[in-house]
């Protein structure tokens, strides 16, 4: 059912994608634990925006059975691919060895979760052990979204670029790239991002926004980081980590409605 619109009259850019499911300009919701009351909330008033979300680090785990499948099939419901957060398989890897990825993997379908995240933000991956993981995932019936990058070292593009190709001839359907690697001293790392931005189809990539966990993170530079990024890339822009808070906040922005205001110059301006 579509969905009437107040102040229809102001047109949207053509550029920013309106209907799911979109190939681009891709919203990944992060999701640290959220009530099923607040998901439904946020989903009811901005699940047009919301095309991933990330049920973040290890908290599956955390969850009753029959809590975690009624919250996963409520985004299922509104269009909306739940994944469960890479650093959890990180976690099993590094406590309980390769041998039990494959009870991991098949758990995470029996819950609920079509796709699962493999990266190596804390525990490091070689390219053939990232093949390994990813295949692994896929041969169990699980989508597979790579994520490259680290958040302790630091990487230049042509690595970034290696992993990211690594994860696709796996057969991952999408690639994040890790927010730590991208800012620094609190602003983009443009050259770097320049250089991913050459190298790879930007279609298939998700940008992780900067938050908290990242030390000397502050909301600004994560504000500042979202606003480069939408200026770089434009409204279609894949983007990662956006808190529930923050989703409608960051659709007006793509669409020239938020802080920076529009980018086009108003209708009957003189000219200068």
């Amino acid at each position: 059912m579509k969905r009437a619109a107040p102040f229809s009259f102001v047109e949207l850019p053509r550029a920013r994608t309106q209907r799911k499911p979109r190939r681009s300009g891709l919203t990944m919701m992060v999701d640290f634990g959220l009530p099923y009351g607040q998901a439904r909330d946020v989903v009811e008033m901005a699940g047009p925006y919301i095309d991933l979300a990330k049920i973040a680090v290890g908290t599956s785990r955390l969850y009753d059975t029959a809590y975690l499948r009624r919250k996963l099939a409520l985004y299922k419901k509104n269009r909306v691919r739940p994944f469960v957060g890479g650093q959890f398989q990180e976690y099993v890897y590094a406590t309980y060895g390769a041998g039990a990825l494959r009870r991991f993997l098949i758990e995470a379908k029996r819950v609920g979760f079509d796709v699962v995240e493999i990266s190596d933000n804390c525990v490091p991956l070689s390219d053939k052990e990232r093949r390994q993981q990813i295949r692994l995932a896929c041969d169990c019936g699980l989508a597979v979204f790579g994520e490259v990058g680290s958040k302790d070292m630091k990487n230049d593009a042509r690595a970034l670029l290696r992993q990211a190709e690594t994860c696709f001839a796996a057969g991952a359907e999408l690639v994040l790239v890790e927010a730590a690697e991208l800012i620094e001293r609190g602003r983009p790392k443009t050259k770097l991002i320049a250089g991913l931005r050459r190298g790879i189809d930007m279609s298939r990539v998700l940008i992780e926004l900067p938050g908290p966990w990242i030390k000397g993170v502050t909301l600004a530079a994560a504000e500042d980081m979202k606003k480069f990024l939408v200026e770089e890339f434009g409204p279609d822009v894949n983007l990662a980590n956006v808190m529930p808070q923050d989703i409608m906040e960051t659709e007006a922005l793509r669409v020239g409605l938020g802080v920076v205001g529009p980018k086009l110059k108003r209708r009957g301006a003189r000219e200068s």
